[in-house]
């Protein structure tokens, strides 16, 4: 949840890095919320409300940290519009989602030695 909370509060951070751990850990927590949000909607038959207006308060944050994610493996941030293309677009993403941190690139060092 410290993953989920870090991303908030960073929410208009587009500059940086984020390590694969602090972007999957976001990503984990936030469907674990959409599932029990529609599971909410559905049990009290109220359409699609909750869903709606929590994945619009965080669209932002999960744009900058599929950003800074991106920064982290060296592509920039304008990458995440390949995801405009269908199912290939996606795909692209993910695999670059899923890449290793470079260890120095023009964003920054890398946050997995800052931890060390």
């Amino acid at each position: 949840m410290s993953w989920y909370l870090k991303v908030l509060k960073d929410y208009v951070n587009f500059k940086g890095r984020a390590r694969r751990k602090e972007y999957w850990m976001f990503f984990l927590v936030h469907v674990i919320i959409c599932v029990l949000l529609s599971w909410i909607q559905t049990a009290a038959d109220m359409g699609v409300a909750l869903t709606s207006i929590y994945t619009l308060a965080v669209f932002l944050p999960s744009l900058a940290v599929t950003v800074r994610r991106l920064h982290d493996t060296g592509k920039s941030g304008w990458w995440v519009l390949i995801s405009l293309i269908p199912i290939i677009g996606s795909i692209i993403l993910i695999v670059f989602l899923v890449l290793d941190s470079e260890d120095e690139n023009k964003y920054g060092s890398s946050p997995k030695l800052a931890e060390i």
